[in-house]
């Protein structure tokens, strides 16, 4: 029996690329060798695929049934799993910020125990953790509940023993072996890879693993049992039906030659375990973690440094250090960006997306690359007759009436084009069509002739030259329907099919199909002589009437969504496995400048650079297997994009887990629900755009605090390091800085309900680690100058300038730096003028008002003592209004200049 012998890892890929390269190297080789060895059982006998697995036609017997069960293992494919709760919660504490804030909360306790600092630092480390777990566990739990089984068993022939007669079971189909013999009928999934021997009328749905919308005819093995043409691509061999595929016609019977992993399906799926790619989401946020830890890293020993130098107190400066600490690092960024993302995720759910992964939220809205396959997307993922021709290409009633004679009158399972064309006809046809005519015979369908004819009586009210006159209506490919044809209908008028008029109609049909139409011809014969019985023979001397082309239709908004797409800086790339005529035809008919067509195997010839460039260029991808597909995701991804990819097929699954995120659909196959990381409940690209707008607002308010926060607490440990130098006691005392802290974050709680201006929201948004340290240090010190200013007043104009009145300078500078914290936090929420051209939203409003609130009574509060707060007097205010007037002003003013030179805000 062959089996498949998997490369080594090391033939696949150089140790110096990364995993993610070699496991892509991996699932290459793998796909390509079952590839190859599916393509060399479907160019041998029927008898040699009996061989290759050792069975017979009669099938297996139970007892081989059971040892090859226990040999091969169960018919299953790797598929990725949700871990456990416990592994979930687990994983939404891993974060480089909540392991700093876990690290000075241990500090802190180890210091003072009953420093309520601790209590703040774990507080917020918990909501952020819980937060994040619980919007990811819920979202895993419903997309699960999309998955839903079309059917668990499939007809297997097996025997008592070797000497009994055939049975057919139902059997589970994670119980098929290699040498089952499968029965397989309309609506029945293909369980295993499969070698036919017999069939009749059959029609496979190929789209989840090709991408192609209409069904493709298979059949079993020809004359002497030769196999089939040579192909290196078992969707495209005749004689091999695939796990993973459906029938939609017909019946046929088939070896199994691959199960499970072994299978052309489990080939990909064998990619889709263990770890997923790191996203945008996950670069940005590491390098933004790491930005603000190499800040903290060197001002909290510098202040350290200096006031143990200047103070002598070590004790009490290593305590100043680590409220330093506290206040350079944005605490709450852990909580604010899960209550972001999850705040997303809950409006996104309005919009009938389901969020299985809270961090593709933020690669949502910064996604400048949509890949996405047409069937569904850009199509009604429906065939309909698009037009019904005469010989000469004009549309002509009578072939259309004559299609729908051939298509109501058949009685065998109406494929999806009989069914377009009855759709086309219309209900009130049939009432006519059942007077006028009488069923006499039919030559159905099969796969070596490929069309199908039938036989009517017609009476005299048909324009038949006699009552009991037959017809016959023959509708099939054109090729196949030409060679029988030696007339043709011209205008109403039988004239003789010349060499020079037979080829103007293959001119004509050719031309469709260059169009992306699916092309059938339409012929009929009058019967001389009637009679009750018809044969293949009687298909001869035909009259060729017209051709009945077929699409599946772009949908109706489909132009509207892209232009909107487009308009956000989205572009959209067309990664399909139909063919190219199809692709290109539906991209022209939404509006895709369609360009040079690349077809897969184009890209299997190319390295990663010359793939790099010709993906940069190239709009539509037709026939792209697998495998190609993730690769053309990646190359987009080397190139310094953000790649979405939408599908919903088993050959989407591995370039759905290679792209930024993936997004599916609930009618998905499973392998590609599971691999997504955004389902949505519709199939449209209109709810999508909804999802990047939320995505890039949910982006938008996590990086408004973190350049908001990061910049405020910059400048304040920059005056706290001026202070340290030049004042002989603490500017703010370390319960003090908590405090401050403590109120501001607070107040930031309602970030994730704010608005971003409509210019945000235009354009794919990123992380930007080295904007934002340029941000810290541009704005940041403007706060310290106004800081400064109020120690300058503090210790002038209130003479606080001496350890007995020192709790007075803390006192003012609390409030004053309390204060522009929030304030300022309008300045920064938009690149407009605050309150005038962009205004926060109502919760932001109320929860600043408070703040502000809050800082003023805290000094004049019962808890003034034993926080070191004393009462300031009335003439102080005047002084705070003018400091922050003067502050909003210049912040305004270098806000202005800021993005004129840097082009950016936030």
């Amino acid at each position: 029996m062959t089996m498949l012998t998997p490369r080594t890892p090391a033939k696949l890929a150089p140790p110096g690329r990364s995993r993610r390269e070699r496991r892509a190297a991996e699932l290459e080789s793998r796909t390509r060798l079952v590839g190859e060895r599916l393509a060399a059982i479907s160019a041998g006998p029927g008898v040699r695929a009996l061989q290759s697995v050792d069975a017979s036609p009669s099938g297996l017997t139970h007892a081989e049934a059971a040892l090859r069960l226990e040999r091969h293992g169960a018919n299953v494919v790797a598929q990725e799993r949700a871990p456990r709760w416990y592994v979930q919660l687990a994983k939404a504490f891993r974060n480089p910020f909540i392991a700093v804030l876990a690290f000075l909360a241990a500090v802190m306790y180890w210091q003072d125990p009953a420093d309520p600092g601790v209590v703040i630092l774990s507080v917020m480390v918990g909501i952020s953790g819980l937060l994040r777990f619980w919007q990811e566990y819920r979202s895993g739990r419903a997309a699960d509940a999309l998955g839903q089984l079309v059917t668990t068993t499939c007809a297997v022939q097996r025997r008592a023993d070797s000497g009994s007669a055939p049975t057919t079971f139902e059997v589970p189909m994670d119980q098929v072996v290699p040498g089952d013999v499968v029965k397989l009928a309309a609506g029945d999934l293909i369980p295993a890879d499969l070698r036919l021997l017999t069939a009749k009328d059959l029609m496979i749905s190929q789209a989840a693993l090709s991408g192609e919308s209409l069904p493709v005819a298979k059949a079993d093995t020809r004359a002497q049992d030769p196999g089939q043409r040579a192909t290196t691509d078992p969707v495209e061999a005749d004689n091999l039906a695939l796990m993973g595929t459906s029938v939609t016609s017909g019946t046929a019977t088939g070896v199994v030659v691959a199960t499970g992993g072994d299978t052309y399906f489990g080939s990909m799926a064998g990619s889709l375990v263990g770890e997923r790619p790191q996203t945008n989401f996950d670069t940005g946020v590491r390098k933004v973690s790491f930005l603000l830890i190499r800040f903290m890293l060197v001002m909290v020993p510098v202040v350290f440094m200096i006031n143990g130098l200047t103070k002598g107190d070590w004790d009490e400066a290593f305590l100043f250090g680590i409220a330093v600490a506290v206040g350079l690092t944005p605490e709450m960024l852990p909580m604010v960006v899960s209550a972001n993302l999850a705040r997303g995720a809950v409006a996104m759910a309005e919009h009938k997306v389901v969020v299985k992964r809270l961090n593709a939220i933020q690669n949502l809205g910064a996604m400048d690359v949509l890949c996405t396959d047409k069937t569904g997307t850009l199509t009604e993922d429906r065939i309909v007759l698009d037009r019904y021709l005469d010989v000469h290409g004009n549309e002509d009633g009578e072939v259309l009436e004559y299609g729908y004679l051939n298509a109501h009158f058949q009685t065998g399972l109406r494929n999806l084009m009989d069914q377009a064309v009855i759709d086309r006809a219309g209900e009130a046809e049939e009432v006519v069509v059942d007077a006028r005519f009488s069923m006499v015979d039919e030559i159905p369908f099969d796969f070596a002739r490929r069309r199908m004819s039938v036989v009517l009586a017609r009476n005299t009210l048909m324009g038949g030259s006699g009552p009991g006159e037959h017809v016959m209506i023959t509708k099939g490919a054109v090729e196949e329907v030409l060679d029988l044809c030696t007339h043709m209908t011209d205008r109403g008028e039988t004239v003789e099919l010349t060499e020079q008029l037979r080829w103007h109609v293959t001119r004509i049909a050719e031309d469709n199909n260059r169009r992306g139409l699916r092309v059938l011809a339409v012929a009929t014969r009058t019967v001389d002589t009637p009679r009750d019985a018809y044969s293949v023979a009687d298909e001869d001397g035909l009259t060729l009437v017209g051709f009945l082309a077929f699409l599946d239709p772009p949908k109706a908004d489909a132009a509207r969504a892209l232009e909107a797409l487009a308009d956000k800086g989205i572009a959209v790339k067309v990664v399909t496995g139909d063919n190219d005529l199809v692709a290109a035809r539906v991209c022209s008919d939404v509006g895709i400048a369609v360009g040079t067509v690349v077809l897969g195997p184009e890209t299997d010839a190319l390295d990663d650079t010359e793939l790099r460039a010709l993906a940069a260029r190239t709009t539509v991808f037709a026939k792209v297997n697998p495998v190609q597909k993730a690769r053309i995701v990646r190359a987009l991804q080397a190139d310094g994009h953000t790649v979405g990819f939408l599908g919903d097929g088993i050959n989407d699954a591995a370039a759905l887990r290679d792209a930024d995120v993936g997004i599916s659909v609930d009618t998905a196959v499973d392998i590609a629900k599971e691999s997504a990381d955004i389902i949505l409940l519709e199939k449209d690209l209109t709810v999508l755009e909804q999802g990047v707008l939320q995505g890039r607002t949910t982006f938008g308010n996590t990086i408004k605090y973190i350049k908001m926060t990061a910049s405020s607490n910059f400048g304040n440990v920059f005056s706290v390091l001026v202070a340290s130098a030049f004042i002989p006691f603490q500017p703010m005392l370390a319960i003090m800085l908590l405090v401050q802290n403590l109120v501001y974050d607070i107040a930031q709680l309602a970030t994730p309900w704010d608005r971003m201006d409509e210019e945000y929201l235009c354009r794919p948004r990123n992380w930007d680690a080295k904007g934002i340290g340029r941000f810290m240090v541009t704005i940041g010190p403007i706060s310290s100058i106004f800081d400064i200013a109020m120690f300058l007043i503090m210790w002038h104009v209130f003479a606080a300038n001496s350890e007995a009145s020192q709790s007075l300078f803390q006192s003012g500078w609390f409030i004053e730096g309390l204060l522009s914290q929030t304030l300022i936090v309008h300045m920064i929420r938009t690149r407009k003028i605050p309150f005038i051209q962009s205004r926060a939203s109502w919760p932001v409003m109320v929860m600043t008002v408070l703040a502000v609130l809050t800082g003023l009574w805290l000094p004049f509060s019962p808890l003034a003592p034993s926080l070191g707060f004393v009462a300031l007097p009335a003439s102080y205010f005047p002084w705070l209004i003018g400091v922050l007037l003067a502050y909003c002003t210049l912040t305004q003013l270098v806000k202005t200049w800021y993005i004129r030179r840097f082009g950016t805000w936030l």
